[in-house]
């Protein structure tokens, strides 16, 4: 399949920005954390110009607060971004007092989803104390994206492992989970088995350049292709270059088309219209 061919709707689920007046300053310390090289610059202009480059039709945001009173101002800023190429989702300290009066306002602001990042934020994925809050987005009908695996600026033990996951996607059967990193970083003979098959959708940023490609058409007839979801991890994947990763695996049209661009559509309730 030609990815460049206009009548596909390329989503990439999974990238990161910054204000302008945070992003080089963030991304340059982020590198030094993980040492990893940035392949764009962070701000909302930079993962534009790569998606026109990239041929990729619309981008989701994933914003992190690390501290409790970051919340509200980075989901302001979030707020303000959304566009025809931008899908904006905010995010929830674990620690923030006015978490569900937030969720409302982002709701009805027009936000589709939480990031969760369970290193950043020093939570377990599957501490009870976060159960209202999911509860909540759940209810909300919000996607909800956690990091899973391994993160390269931490040492374990990690956070959010499959199975720990595996716990909070059984808790909330009818919420909208996606787990980053096909569904650990890392981590996938455990995404094997205890999530694959589970109820939620996996994203592929930062993963198809380190897995076993068995491994990755493994896990997708295993799990699903249905629930799998084209990521890049922007600024620390290539958009052109993961899309690229994707083709050459050589899956079948009908499963490409719908891993890059139709089951986003599906899970953010788009429509052809939104393209």
């Amino acid at each position: 399949m030609d990815i460049s061919n206009r009548d596909i709707n390329v989503i990439d689920f999974h990238v990161h920005c910054f204000a302008e007046d945070l992003a080089e300053r963030a991304v340059e310390k982020l590198a030094s954390v993980s040492n990893l090289t940035p392949r764009s610059d962070g701000t909302v202009q930079g993962i534009k110009k790569s998606m026109k480059c990239a041929g990729v039709d619309r981008s989701v945001v994933l914003p992190i607060a690390t501290k409790p009173q970051q919340t509200h101002k980075i989901n302001q800023w979030a707020v303000s971004i959304q566009d025809e190429d931008i899908i904006a989702f905010g995010t929830i300290h674990p620690d923030y007092e006015d978490w569900e009066c937030e969720l409302d306002w982002l709701y009805s602001s027009g936000i589709r989803g939480i990031k969760f990042h369970p290193e950043y934020q020093w939570f377990y994925v599957d501490d009870e104390r976060l159960f209202p809050i999911y509860e909540k987005a759940a209810k909300l009908g919000m996607v909800m994206v956690f990091h899973a695996g391994v993160d390269l600026g931490f040492s374990p033990p990690y956070h959010c492992m499959p199975e720990r996951l595996r716990n909070v996607v059984r808790t909330f059967p009818d919420a909208r989970i996606v787990a980053a990193h096909m569904g650990g970083y890392e981590s996938w003979d455990e995404v094997e088995r205890f999530l694959a098959g589970e109820s939620l959708y996996f994203d592929t940023s930062f993963s198809l350049h380190k897995m076993d490609r068995e491994q990755f058409i493994r896990i997708g007839y295993k799990h699903g292709f249905d629930r799998l979801l084209f990521a890049t991890d922007s600024p620390w994947g290539s958009q052109y270059e993961e899309l690229e990763r994707l083709r050459e695996i050589g899956l079948p049209d009908d499963i490409l088309r719908a891993v890059l661009g139709e089951n986003a559509v599906r899970l953010l309730g788009l429509t052809c219209q939104a393209f």
